[in-house]
């Protein structure tokens, strides 16, 4: 996994979402290189040596897919939208739980914020 501080934990999660969500157009070559280096946490050279390739070539397989991730989500934005949905459903239910308790709508509320959450959690996986 890459090494570094907030940065890199930040870009490794993103590269782990982006793969989530865009796994299935990847390459097999392209999606066992960011499986083996951002999920499993392989380094560069125990992933050249299964491969018996060198490092720097592992090193450009991992950059050119992380740039056909970010060119997905340039192009197709599913990430920006899940977050975008994530931080609604986050606003609704605060909203929803500074309701008074004794709110005829507060159950249902929270019960349609739930059920955003479990669909948009299904569509991803």
């Amino acid at each position: 996994m890459t090494s570094g501080g907030p940065d890199a934990l930040d870009k490794t999660n993103r590269i782990n979402l982006l793969f989530d969500f865009y796994e299935p157009l990847l390459t097999d070559k392209q999606r066992t290189f960011l499986m083996h280096y951002f999920i499993e946490d392989f380094s560069l050279g125990e992933i050249a040596a299964d491969f018996g390739i060198s490092r720097q070539a592992v090193y450009e397989h991992i950059k050119r897919a992380q740039t056909v991730l970010e060119s997905y989500e340039a192009k197709l934005g599913l990430l920006t939208r899940h977050e975008s949905l994530r931080r609604a459903m986050d606003g609704l239910e605060a909203c929803v739980e500074a309701l008074p308790d004794d709110s005829q709508y507060k159950s249902e509320l929270l019960g349609i914020a739930e059920l955003l959450r479990e669909a948009e959690q299904t569509r991803i996986k």
